[in-house]
């Protein structure tokens, strides 16, 4: 079960940075500006979708003037209100990009044919690193060896 787990992560490692870009690109643009439309819709404890609709499209239009109004502290609690939901939304839908991206079985990525079964030389007990028939990358079969030299080929053989 850890092969999965640390194959996920291995998987997707590279784009951790991306989504955090992407999840703070969207934090600004739209999650700033919706905090603010609520703050401002929200008058008296009565809630006005139509100036919430249209406070925030102002403010996704120009996302930086909702920057320095968001910290203020009329704005600040609609804000972190709507940051939590998203950031959790963001986080599932990471989780499960995470578990799609996890492998089947524990030698789902190794290549079939190459030397990755051996460890450490022992290959070269039987084979060769330097000449002889191609059987994978860095590995031949000798033909000055003693013995059986017979080699079955299976697989397609396509050129253009």
């Amino acid at each position: 079960m850890n092969y999965k787990i640390t194959g996920a992560f291995n998987k997707t490692k590279k784009y951790f940075i991306i989504y955090a870009i992407l999840w703070l690109f969207i934090v600004i643009v739209f999650v700033m500006p919706m905090g603010a439309g609520i703050a401002e819709a929200n008058v008296n404890g009565v809630f006005d979708m139509g100036k919430c609709i249209t406070t925030f499209t102002s403010y996704a239009l120009k996302p930086l003037s909702s920057f320095g109004k968001i910290f203020t502290p009329e704005y600040l609690p609609s804000f972190v209100s709507v940051l939590w939901k998203f950031t959790f939304i963001w986080i599932i839908f990471a989780a499960i990009g995470i578990i799609k991206n996890a492998p089947k079985n524990e030698y789902a990525d190794i290549e079939h044919g190459s030397s990755d079964w051996s460890q450490r030389g022992e290959q070269y007990r039987i084979l060769s690193n330097k000449k002889g028939i191609i059987l994978a990358e860095g590995n031949y079969l000798p033909v000055d060896k003693r013995g059986n030299v017979n080699v079955l080929v299976v697989g397609r053989f396509r050129f253009w």
